[in-house]
């Protein structure tokens, strides 16, 4: 329920959304993606057997899929270039204080219940559409739009004009391909799925291995994590993108690539977060596996702003939303990564004859986990090599 069935519809769907939001007011879809998963997590709190809870996940991740391109195009649209990187890490942040209120969650379970935490979390959603209704500015697209509409109107030519290139619209097929036709994009994505993948190991397989481990810490962990995830998270997303927004200007003022001036963020946070996130899962103390987990966060999490500030200024501005659901298809098959753990833990602790060793875990989390960081670091290089997308048409 973790992976799979979340990112079933979520990675067919973010390719549709990503269309929809180059082609459609993106507040309103921001909004209906709200509503939309907070009542597929109300469905789960009321759900009677695992099928039920199957399906709300399910839908829960076709709900997801269409907040994410509406929500970096916008900003886009609305934030100048020289902040791009900021304005993207800090929406991002709310991945980081998210996680941190999930571990949370275990200790309102402890209290409430598990249908109960659920409800009083598809309630704060309703209160996030209400507040997205509320003081999300309109979509600039529309207004645009109009404004093309009206002279249109005072012209005959360019009525005609703007019907032809409505007809000549390329499908969302031809945007996805010329999209993945730039070399910069291709290593992009690929670092990306990596990070993907080693984040989402560190994500579902952190709190059982800690459990094994130092299972006298059990309930000081859910508020430890929480504190490192939240405050670490964020701080490293933010400051990832004040430095990476620094770089590119330099880089632009020295009459190199901007855009591989915001790479080197990523480049040097992955290669950080390799020594930390051994050290964390191979610490014999608690202590110290959450000083060095503190760490790992610290160093880790400054890629992801950098990283769509440079995909969204590598591709076309009607193309942004399919680019973004790429990026997110990435993640969502990056979820794979984790299951794909748990079998091969199954298997070896199976053969080793007991199913709750934390050296074995320890093991693959460590060799999983820091290859992906390794290998993620080495494409966001090449990436930053490559030649910029700069050549597009602005639809």
């Amino acid at each position: 329920l973790a992976s799979v069935a979340f990112t079933a519809l979520f990675a067919v769907a973010s390719l549709f959304a990503g269309g929809l939001a180059d082609r459609n007011d993106r507040k309103l879809l921001t909004i209906g993606s709200i509503v939309a998963w907070s009542a597929a997590t109300f469905a789960t709190a009321t759900s009677g057997d695992y099928n039920h809870v199957l399906i709300a996940r399910i839908f829960m991740g076709l709900a997801c899929a269409f907040s994410t391109p509406s929500a970096y195009t916008l900003i886009r649209d609305l934030v100048s270039k020289e902040r791009a990187a900021l304005a993207n890490s800090l929406y991002g942040s709310g991945v980081y204080l998210g996680g941190g209120l999930s571990s949370l969650s275990i200790l309102l379970d402890g209290r409430i219940g598990w249908r109960n935490t659920l409800e009083v979390i598809a309630g704060f959603g309703l209160v996030a559409a209400v507040t997205a209704a509320t003081f999300l500015p309109s979509d600039p697209k529309l207004g645009a739009a109009d404004v093309l509409e009206d002279n249109a109107q005072k012209n005959d030519a360019t009525v005609i004009a703007s019907e032809t290139s409505i007809e000549d619209k390329p499908s969302p097929f031809t945007d996805v391909s010329q999209i993945l036709s730039i070399p910069r994009v291709q290593w992009l994505f690929a670092g990306s799925f990596l990070r993907f993948c080693s984040g989402l190991c560190i994500g579902v397989w952190a709190a059982p291995y800690y459990k094994l481990a130092f299972p006298d810490d059990a309930t000081s962990y859910a508020v430890i994590n929480a504190l490192i995830v939240g405050l670490c998270g964020v701080t490293s997303g933010v400051i990832g993108g004040i430095v990476a927004d620094k770089t590119a200007t330099w880089a632009a003022a020295s009459g190199k690539d901007a855009n591989a001036g915001r790479l080197v963020v990523p480049i040097i946070g992955s290669l950080l977060a390799v020594p930390a996130w051994y050290l964390t899962s191979h610490a014999s103390t608690f202590d110290t596996a959450m000083a060095w987990l503190a760490i790992e966060y610290l160093v880790a999490e400054c890629w992801f702003g950098p990283t769509v500030a440079v995909l969204q200024s590598e591709v076309g501005k009607s193309q942004g939303g399919t680019a973004q659901g790429l990026f997110t298809l990435t993640g969502a098959i990056g979820n794979f990564a984790p299951s794909l753990l748990g079998i091969l833990y199954g298997q070896q602790a199976s053969v080793a004859g007991a199913m709750n060793n934390s050296a074995i875990l320890s093991t693959l989390l460590a060799n999983g986990v820091c290859a992906g960081y390794l290998l993620s670091a080495a494409c966001f290089a090449v990436s930053a090599t490559k030649d910029s997308g700069e050549k597009k048409v602005q639809l």
